[in-house]
């Protein structure tokens, strides 16, 4: 399925991220309960507070019980006894497409300032971080979302409630937070400015569309986000931020009773709006001509799409859409796969289509391999693209995308977690039950029904292309109306699931059910079985070879071994790969560098040994063919060519260069990207081969597996598979060393970049053995390891100058070379003064140390956070796998943990001394410098 985006999401490095969100200002104080039910609005807008009446159950469906509060909330129950998480979802039905003139950005602005809190919640990803809790919001065309999943206790559920509850009715919308917020959004903006890729779909669409506000991006203008008055952003909270507009989720570990009697108090009690949204009545007119969009930037890639309007995500033709992005796209059988990617013309194509409530658009795009080859390639996309009218789509690429489609929704059915936002994206389109139409549609899709839709909607003059070309007798494309939803979900048909077991994921619990074993071979398993929702199972499998003289230079052909391999075995096709893990409803990742293959595996129990048997196919029978390297080779390349420019990517190398300065020909080297696109070109499958039969193989590894599984029989399986197919190489570990790299400021110019990145790092002798380990761990999360962070608070919450800020203070794990890095994304011209106060949040942490309860906070924190990766099955098979390699149980996580319940602000301000050092930093400032004098 092609997925639906979350939009703007950006990846911060600390514990508790937040994709367009951030805390309040330090220092605001809770001024104690508030009643809620009561919000100070207008009273025309809000009627008197009403007593709590009982939740009205309207339907249940496949596990998941639908109820409505008397004020018009919406509430989805889905308990999950398999899990040791809670996930809170509230949904308000309002995005960008609500906004009027001078609005744009509004809601995502919004957003950003429902994290400053309330009141009685100040500062609330701060809040959240204390919890342990994974959260996040987003903004898209049609709702916001704010989703939070924490250990599943009674309490903490109680306390996520009320804390919705009360930004619902009481977030502090204030001039002053205003002021640092807006600047935080505009840095999101240029972060966003500096993707071709983005910034292109972003012109594109907006040349699609006249009249309805899909044209509009929902980043928002400039101008309007930096100039919205306080009143107005209240004015818009007050119409939508309502609980007649919303929809509530709980799913994971809790007691449904319990939680509902105490949604029933703290949202029930709301009164019901008196006044009325008014419906959205725009509809695009049908396209009567192609349109055109030319983008010029500095740059190195060169990009081309195709943008052509289709149906609403309701719309029964959506999913025969996804399925011509697919056959157009997959890889390797895709159409424009085969004639662009393959030929050279092109690095990369996709698709998109998203989950809008009206009509919307498909969207193809193409990366070419380079300016000489772009006019070819996109004129070879067009053809391809508005040639399935006379080259009709086949039976096997409509079931090939329904494989896929169905395996990826079974997955994400059987997750709780992930389908509690889900959920919600569907909820937006009309009606959450949308999910399983869809899934019903999956089931009777036909090549007949593809086509119809192919045929009526990718048409020239249904198209926004960049480029403009006259039309004697234009065609028009059908006007597709906004479905009637109730139509479509009425009479829906549940499904059996499976059930899982009960498993508290406490150090206990998985200390006891876990199994350590030896496997003939090489191999070190930890196997933790349990019954699992859909029968779902994680493995992780990670093999060892080499030393350090015999893989001497070959770093770059170490990790284009696995990119080949899984392109074809000596009995498997690519595609035969890519069909039978769709079948085994498996997802399978391999990838490779110097001395190390690692295997990632999802899948159900039924499925497990089949894939396991595939796995094994295409680790020791890889084709690794000559026309395959090629376009492995060529999607490298243009991937490494398309960072050259980026301040972050270079930044990076650098940083890493200084800090960590192997010899060029060691296999712990880093490069460059200039070196590996030299090296890469240079590669033949001769070295490939010669690399696979030098150096993979068993011997020495470690393998996890977490889920419904079978652990005799897998431990079986892996002996057999496995334990005769020995490196011929001799594996001994790369050990690590300290280079003490002198302090000191660097800067790298990019010119023409709307966004900047300042990175600080030292390199230090420190291991996880230390004594001071435990007191590292509790000052790195106070640094900058979470949203409530020196670092944070104050560039981002105080000043407002960066999107992303992040610090750590790392130990190694076997060697005793650890390292400091802090960092922060931000606009160019606001270089110098963050760079300045980093060092003075530095400079104040040294000099006046950290507060006994800033530690118990931060100790509190980190457990919570902790306890909440030991719930996620993914992460849990990591820690075991990695736990294997480095010699430790649960015994060392329980040690630890009663190493920092000592650990005093007094130790916490000893190790910042030790290893925070100053005048050992390398401090250095990536981005168009120009701007930053």
């Amino acid at each position: 399925m092609i997925p639906t985006r979350l939009t703007f999401a950006l990846a911060v490095a600390v514990t508790a991220s937040a994709a367009c969100s951030g805390p309040s200002k330090p220092g605001a104080v809770p001024v104690g309960p508030i009643a809620v039910g009561a919000r100070p609005a207008d009273p025309a807008v809000t009627a008197p507070p009403a007593p709590t009446t009982p939740a009205r159950k309207v339907r249940s469906f496949e596990g998941i019980d639908e109820y409505l509060l008397g004020n018009g909330l919406r509430v989805l129950l889905f308990p999950d006894a398999t899990q040791s998480t809670v996930t809170v979802n509230i949904t308000y039905f309002v995005g960008s497409m609500h906004e009027g003139a001078g609005e744009t950005g509004m809601a995502h602005l919004l957003e950003h300032m429902m994290f400053k809190g309330s009141p009685n919640h100040r500062n609330v990803l701060k809040l959240l971080d204390e919890k342990g809790a994974f959260a996040n919001g987003s903004t898209w065309q049609d709702r916001t979302n704010y989703f939070e999943t924490l250990p599943g206790t009674p309490a903490n559920l109680e306390w996520t409630l009320e804390l919705e509850a009360d930004r619902m009715l009481h977030a502090a919308i204030s001039d002053d937070d205003l002021a640092t917020e807006f600047s935080v959004v505009r840095n999101e903006m240029e972060s966003g400015e500096n993707d071709p890729r983005s910034v292109l779909e972003q012109r594109v669409t907006a040349g699609a569309y006249l009249w309805h506000n899909y044209g509009k991006d929902t980043i928002g203008s400039r101008s309007d986000v930096e100039h919205v008055p306080t009143s107005r952003l209240r004015a818009f909270y007050e119409r939508y931020y309502q609980p007649d507009n919303a929809i509530l989720i709980v799913a994971g570990k809790f007691d449904a009773a319990g939680a509902l009697a105490s949604i029933e108090s703290k949202f029930g009690t709301m009164a019901r709006p008196t006044r009325t949204l008014p419906p959205t009545y725009t509809v695009e007119p049908v396209q009567d001509g192609e349109r055109s969009v030319t983008l010029r930037r500095t740059g190195d890639v060169s990009l081309a799409m195709a943008l052509y309007h289709g149906v609403a995500g309701a719309d029964p033709d959506h999913v025969a859409l996804d399925a011509v992005g697919d056959l157009l796209t997959r890889e390797p059988t895709g159409r424009l796969y085969q004639q662009l990617v393959k030929p050279g013309l092109a690095a990369e194509v996709w698709a998109s289509q998203y989950l809008f409530r009206d009509p919307h658009y498909l969207i193809i795009g193409v990366k070419a391999t380079s300016a000489k080859t772009i006019d070819r390639a996109r004129d070879a996309m067009l053809a391809t693209v508005e040639g399935l009218a006379t080259h009709p789509v086949t039976t096997e690429e409509v079931e090939r995308y329904k494989a896929t489609a169905q395996k990826d929704l079974a997955l994400a059915l059987a997750d709780s977690q992930r389908i509690a936002i889900e959920l919600s994206e569907w909820a937006a389109v009309g009606d959450w039950r949308l999910i399983f139409a869809y899934r019903d549609r999956l089931t009777s899709l036909t090549a007949a029904d593809v086509q119809q839709v192919a045929v009526a909607y990718l048409r020239p003059s249904n198209r926004t292309l960049g480029q403009f070309v006259p039309t004697v007798a234009p065609e028009r494309a059908p006007v597709a109306p906004t479905p009637d939803v109730a139509a479509i979900v009425d009479g829906l048909q549940e499904r059996a699931g499976t059930a899982g077991e009960a498993f508290e994921s406490t150090l206990a619990n998985l200390g006891a059910r876990t199994q350590f074993r030896d496997l003939a071979g090489g191999l070190k398993a930890a196997f933790l079985a349990k019954k699992t929702r859909g029968g779902k199972v994680t493995v992780q499998l990670r093999l060892r070879h080499g030393d350090v003289k015999s893989l001497q230079d070959r770093q770059v052909v170490a990790g284009l071994v696995a990119s080949l391999a899984v392109r074809g075995t000596k009995t498997r096709t690519y595609t035969q790969i890519e069909d039978e893990e769709d079948r085994l409803t498996a997802n399978i990742g391999i990838s490779s560098s110097a001395g190390v293959v690692s295997v990632r595996i999802e899948t159900v129990r039924a499925s497990l040994p089949k894939v396991i048997e595939l796995v094994a196919d295409i680790l020791k029978n890889p084709k690794l063919d000559d026309k395959e390297l090629a376009i492995v080779k060529q999607e490298t390349v243009s991937n490494l060519e398309e960072n050259l420019q980026d301040p972050s990517q270079l930044a990076f190398e650098r940083m890493a260069q200084r800090v960590s300065p192997w010899p060029i020909r060691d296999p712990r080297a880093n490069l460059g990207m200039r070196a590996e696109i030299a090296a890469v070109k240079k590669l033949t499958a001769k070295d490939v081969r010669a690399y696979h039969a030098a150096f993979w193989g068993a011997g020495h590894g470690e393998v996890a597996a977490v889920g419904d599984f079978d652990a005799d029989a897998l431990a079986a399986q892996l002996e057999t598979s496995l334990g005769g197919w020995i490196s011929k190489a001799p594996y001994a570990r790369l050990v690590d060393q300290t280079f003490a790299p002198a302090g000191g400021a660097d800067r790298i110019d990019t010119k023409d970049k709307e966004m900047a990145i300042l990175l600080v790092a030292s390199e230090i002798t420190l291991d996880d053995a230390s004594p001071d380990a435990a007191a590292v761990e509790l000052a790195s999360h106070i640094l900058g390891g979470s949203t409530g962070s020196r670092l944070w608070m104050r560039l981002r919450e105080r000043e407002g100058w960066s999107y992303g800020v992040w610090g750590s203070i790392t130990p190694g794990d076997l060697d005793p070379v650890g390292q400091v890095m802090m960092g922060a994304i931000l606009a160019p011209q606001n270089l110098p003064k963050a760079k300045a106060a980093l060092l003075e949040e530095l400079k104040r942490l040294l000099t006046t140390g950290v507060s006994e309860p800033e530690v118990e906070t931060a100790r509190k924190a980190w457990i919570e956070q902790h306890d909440n990766a030991l719930a996620d099955d993914g992460a849990l098979a990591a820690t075991l796998r990695a736990d294997r390699f480095l010699g430790r149980d649960f015994g060392w996580h329980q040690a630890r943990r009663d190493q920092l319940a000592k650990v005093t602000a007094a130790d916490v301000n000893r190790v910042l001394k030790t290893y925070l050092q100053p005048d050992q930093l390398i401090v250095l400032e990536a981005g168009d410098l120009a701007k930053a004098e």
